[in-house]
């Protein structure tokens, strides 16, 4: 499977049969989407803040809140919580917040597991607090994380987040504008997970391939 980031919080998960990308928000990969296509699109939060719809026109999620890129109009669109299976690949959808107050200052979202090529990738959106027993049962085990660092999640808690999920593989994706802050918090998250911030391309990871313990990853962001 290929991993590749988009910036803010869109990754692609490309696998032998299938392409699923996450968070191709218009306001990130544009109108026309750039060149980014796939089989199946997720969005883990509505039309809000910074990830705001932009433009007019285009076709809508099931929510009707957010635009999709036309490069992506044909993929399949997940939005909201529950378990998929959409060419033979299996989803699961699970309710999370972007803040530690249930969804009160910043709103609800969803975090999608993708099972693709016998491999479990969560993509944590915009996640803004831990989770409870209850929420890692519905998300069962995890080879690869996609954790946003910068945002409402300090270093210290996206680390406590990953030791809670255990995966083999963590994908940083810095949030917000590109500066001295984000980088500061990019460093801070790294030093918790015992490691330095180095970007690379993309990542290339199979079964046999996956690290025996937790390794943090940074991609370079192809949306620029």
């Amino acid at each position: 499977m290929e991993i590749t980031w988009y910036g803010q919080t869109c990754v692609r998960l490309r696998g032998r049969d299938a392409v699923v990308v996450a968070d191709a928000y218009q306001s990130v990969v544009g109108p026309t989407g750039r060149g980014v296509t796939g089989d199946i699109v997720t969005y883990s939060h509505p039309d809000d803040a910074p990830l705001a719809k932009a433009g007019k026109g285009g076709k809508q999620s099931r929510d009707g809140a957010t635009l999709i890129p036309s490069s992506l109009e044909d993929a399949f669109c997940l939005d909201g919580p529950g378990e998929y299976e959409v060419k033979d690949v299996l989803i699961t959808g699970v309710r999370t917040y972007r803040d530690d107050k249930r969804g009160v200052t910043r709103g609800r979202q969803t975090a999608f597991v993708v099972e693709l090529d016998g491999m479990h990738t969560i993509h944590l959106g915009d996640v803004g607090h831990l989770l409870t027993e209850e929420k890692l049962g519905d998300i069962g085990n995890v080879d690869i994380a996609c954790v946003p660092i910068g945002g409402a999640l300090s270093a210290t808690k996206a680390s406590e987040l990953i030791a809670q999920l255990d995966p083999k593989i963590v994908v940083a994706m810095p949030v917000g504008a590109p500066g001295p802050e984000c980088d500061e918090a990019l460093a801070k998250f790294f030093a918790e997970m015992g490691g330095v911030p180095v970007a690379q391309a993309k990542l290339s990871v199979s079964i046999s391939t996956l690290p025996n313990e937790t390794t943090a990853v940074l991609l370079e962001s192809r949306g620029q």
